[in-house]
C-alpha cells in the first residue's frame, strides 16, 4: 500500500509541475512585420519561405525570410499568429507540410 501511495504522489507532482511549465510564450498583440526587400531568386527551382518568429529575451524577434529548395512532395505552409484563449497571441512556426 506504501508502494502505492509513493507512485501517485510521484505522479501527482509531475503532472503539477507539468502543467506549471509553459506551452507557448504569449503576447497582447501581434508584431508588426519589419519591412525589408526579398533577395532575387537564386534559381528558378527555389521557393520563398517566410520570415519566422522566435522567442527570444523574453519577446518575440523576427527572422527574415529567405529561397530555399523545396522539400520532395512537400510544400511550405507560413508560420501565423494565433489568438490565446488567454487573450493574447503565440506564432505557430511555419513547416513543410506534405502535398
Amino acid at each position: 500500500m506504501k508502494n502505492l501511495l509513493v507512485v501517485a504522489s510521484i505522479v501527482l507532482t509531475a503532472l503539477t509541475l507539468d502543467s506549471c511549465a509553459p506551452g507557448r510564450y504569449t503576447v497582447s498583440a501581434q508584431p508588426a512585420v519589419p519591412v525589408y526587400e526579398r533577395p532575387a531568386r537564386p534559381g528558378g527551382n527555389y521557393v520563398w519561405v517566410d520570415g519566422d518568429w522566435y522567442w527570444s529575451g523574453g519577446r518575440y524577434v523576427y527572422r527574415n525570410g529567405y529561397w530555399a529548395r523545396p522539400k520532395t512532395h512537400r510544400v511550405w505552409v507560413s508560420g501565423a499568429w494565433v489568438r490565446h484563449s488567454n487573450g493574447g497571441y503565440y506564432w505557430k512556426k511555419g513547416y513543410w507540410g506534405k502535398q
